[in-house]
């Protein structure tokens, strides 16, 4: 038996935030991150909406990109002494992500971090609040998935929290937000929806139920997402569409080792400096996957397909060259949103240059770690091709140099 879960309300399209005037409840907790919300007036207007609907409404912000789990118990003690009945997450995936973590620890304060990083294993929730996400990014698609990625700093590693549980109830998918994304943040989060779309529709648990999802978004963001970066801000509200789309099918197919790499690199050489930010990890990785992945009889053939509906290569064309062609999509993509190839070009800035900033030795003495690491993540088992911890190992130098896959 196979389950597929969304929200049960999603409000889109320009001016939907205002759908908050509609809850019902006693108190509300807005969860939010820097400055972006306050600075272009939506946390202000979520508040009044909130209490509008007869609210008292208290705000939890600062949340941090990449949000780490002293923040996700700071947010829980703040629910656990306000109590609010509707926890309201606004912004990019980082509040949402941490947010919903937030969430489980209030309805179970004895709940330990380790406890939520059990996949599937999270007791059930909304008996003290139910949970709207309101997106302002156009890539992760927390607002409608049961996933949720948070960083544990002491070992640099970023692990996903997996449960139907925690689909939110109620998403609001409103490109007004996302109109106010700077451009670096348009590719990055494009990509991280791409990543999603494409891994969904590979994945080893899609089904007749996700496979639309995955290839409509898969479209849309060929058609969209470049034309958002130089500014098009119909392509910008599309792109938000898009992505949720992207989401709402690896939300229920899953993902694979492409998240399992960006995951465990993401803070693994923090200590020079920088991340290397999720959606930028996911678009240098994914090329070298996808090669990876099609070796397998059955994912080749679903990469072709996703090449013919693309149209990017002949029809006739074999299946080997249909897989070549959306690799080089792909990279071309990566250069038309400056967006470096491989690690060892990865500036601390995000752009691409000559000497990264993760120098070759510290990559190489981390390395048996993080494979060891991404083998053991949550995006892993779902992948089409089971890579062993050697293999693991070989495919992150593949990332790191820009070589080509030969295994």
């Amino acid at each position: 038996m196979a389950r597929f879960t969304l929200p049960r309300d999603i409000y889109h399209g320009k001016g939907s935030l205002e759908a908050l005037k509609s809850f019902k409840g006693k108190k509300a907790i807005i969860c939010v991150g820097g400055g972006s919300m306050k600075r272009f007036g939506f946390l202000d207007k979520a508040e009044g909406y909130l209490k509008e609907a007869g609210m008292e409404v208290k705000i939890f912000d600062g949340i941090e990109p990449d949000p780490s789990v002293e923040t996700v118990m700071r947010g829980a003690e703040a629910m656990i002494e306000f109590q609010p009945d509707w926890i309201v997450a606004i912004g990019g995936g980082s509040p949402i992500d941490a947010a919903k973590a937030m969430w489980i620890k209030y309805e179970y304060p004895d709940c330990t971090f380790e406890d939520m990083c059990k996949v599937f294993g999270i007791p059930e929730l909304r008996k003290k609040a139910h949970f709207c996400a309101v997106s302002s990014t156009s890539g992760t698609a927390t607002e409608v998935t049961a996933f949720s990625i948070i960083t544990d700093y002491s070992k640099g590693i970023k692990y996903p929290i997996a449960d139907f549980e925690i689909t939110p109830d109620v998403a609001i998918v409103d490109p007004e937000l996302a109109e106010t994304m700077p451009q670096k943040l348009v590719a990055h989060t494009g990509m991280d929806a791409l990543t999603h779309a494409v891994e969904a529709y590979v994945s080893t648990a899609n089904c007749d139920y996700t496979d639309p999802l995955a290839i409509h978004a898969i479209e849309m963001i060929q058609n969209d997402l470049v034309a958002s970066y130089n500014g098009d801000m119909g392509a910008r509200d599309r792109m938000h569409n898009a992505q949720c789309l992207a989401g709402m099918a690896f939300s229920n197919a899953l993902l694979g080792i492409v998240h399992s790499m960006a995951h465990k690199t993401g803070a693994a050489f923090a200590d020079f400096g920088a991340h290397i930010i999720h959606g930028a990890a996911n678009a240098m990785y994914l090329p070298k996957v996808i090669a990876f992945n099609a070796k397998d009889e059955t994912a080749k053939k679903r990469y072709g397909v996703i090449a013919d509906y693309m149209g990017i290569a002949d029809k006739n064309a074999s299946d080997d060259d249909k897989v070549k062609a959306l690799i080089a999509f792909v990279r071309k993509m990566c250069d038309d949103l400056r967006i470096p190839h491989c690690i060892k070009q990865y500036g601390a800035d995000s752009y691409p240059c000559e000497n990264g900033f993760v120098p070759e030795n510290v990559f190489l003495e981390r390395l048996p770690e993080i494979a060891k690491n991404a083998i053991g993540d949550a995006c892993t088992g779902s992948n089409p091709r089971q890579p062993s911890v050697e293999e693991m190992e070989k495919l992150l130098k593949c990332c790191y140099y820009d070589t080509e896959v030969d295994f």
